[in-house]
């Protein structure tokens, strides 16, 4: 690990919202908190939540497929989520969490783990809403361009999203 072992991952018993994303950038590293930076932003906004509710580890938990920042690429990027994390820790980590209804699978490595998907913008527009879980694209500085290419995304999957996470992190 480039800056160090520091895995950034919140697992709830209580939430029944979970997000399974990529892995910590660097100033998630630095905080040990998940998408607490722009990326974050940009989700929140996708979910129509604060960040005092996207943060309540009784509404919601969150589980990288790396769990660790895991450095840059040499052309600029980060590097992939280390492959050892999700196969070592997933499953057991479900296994705590029995109220979870929906998972948000957040980029394309999640979406492969999970749905044995390809294309992310096939998968998040081919999606059968109302499973357990949903794909997004990973909330990425690029995503704007992506978004403004696929407007069927803010039509149809982010108001379905927002309802779906305002009855997951509601009251009762």
């Amino acid at each position: 690990m480039p800056l160090g072992a520091r895995p950034v991952v919140r697992v709830s018993a209580l939430a029944r919202l979970l997000v399974i994303s990529q892995a910590p950038g660097t100033k998630v590293h630095a905080s040990g908190l998940p998408f607490d930076d722009a990326s974050g932003d940009r989700l929140r906004g996708w979910m129509g939540i604060d960040r005092d509710t996207f943060y309540d580890i009784a509404k919601l938990a969150f589980m990288p497929m790396g769990f660790c920042y895991p450095g840059r690429l040499a052309q600029g990027g980060d590097a992939p989520p280390r492959p050892e994390c999700a196969p070592l820790w997933h499953e057991a980590l479900l296994a705590q969490m029995p109220r979870i209804e929906l998972i948000l699978l957040v980029g394309g490595y999640a979406q492969r783990r999970y749905l044995d998907a390809g294309n992310v913008t096939e998968t998040v527009r081919g999606q059968n809403r109302g499973g357990r879980f949903l794909a997004l694209p990973h909330p990425s500085w690029r995503t704007g361009g992506w978004e403004r290419r696929n407007p069927w995304f803010g039509a149809e999957i982010l108001p379905w999203l927002k309802t779906e996470v305002a009855r997951l992190t509601g009251p009762g």
